[in-house]
């Protein structure tokens, strides 16, 4: 119900926009004035675009119900990271295949967000796969799993990949924000 509420006021802010666009463009001089009150309506339009984008998170993911998780990278030698695929309580809730561009932004410390959701309050488990090439270029499959307690505070969750150099192998991670 509220997901098309939402989406109706993104369509008529759109129209509003679009329409505000096309006065604009065929201006002339004697006509600035009204030009001056339609470019302070995109302005308007613009931000009630941004607030109803902060109202639809909040009404889709409510704080108390909300779980977000989180993917960092912090490998080079050891493990070149090719897809994750991320279960919430054993059921599938994202999986992502890479691209070397992407890659790369993740190795430079870039940080992606996989997943948010709601989740009820209570004891959950977190499991994640990563598939890439690990040393030698062999085959990497790997996994990594946190059971974790949801209260009523919104939780956030981070998958680390790391270069573990005293074992000279990748390490993967599951770590909960404080």
């Amino acid at each position: 119900m509220f997901r098309a509420m939402i989406k109706r006021i993104y369509q008529a802010t759109l129209l509003t926009l679009c329409g505000a666009l096309f006065i604009t463009a065929n201006v002339t001089a004697e006509e600035q004035p009204l030009a001056d009150k339609v470019e302070a309506l995109k302005e308007q339009v613009v931000k009630l675009n941004r607030d109803l984008f902060i109202l639809e998170e909040d009404l889709l993911f409510p704080a108390t119900t909300q779980v977000t998780v989180y993917l960092s990278v912090d490998t080079g030698e050891f493990f070149k990271l090719d897809s994750v695929e991320l279960k919430l309580d054993n059921e599938r809730v994202a999986g992502y295949l890479y691209t070397d561009r992407q890659v790369s932004a993740l190795h430079r410390g870039g940080i992606q967000r996989l997943f948010i959701g709601n989740l009820k309050a209570g004891k959950h488990e977190l499991t994640a796969f990563f598939t890439g090439f690990g040393p030698d270029g062999r085959e990497y499959r790997r996994g990594a799993s946190l059971a974790f307690e949801k209260g009523t505070d919104a939780k956030v969750l981070e998958l680390q990949v790391r270069d573990a150099t005293e074992t000279y192998q990748p390490e993967f991670k599951v770590v909960e924000w404080q």
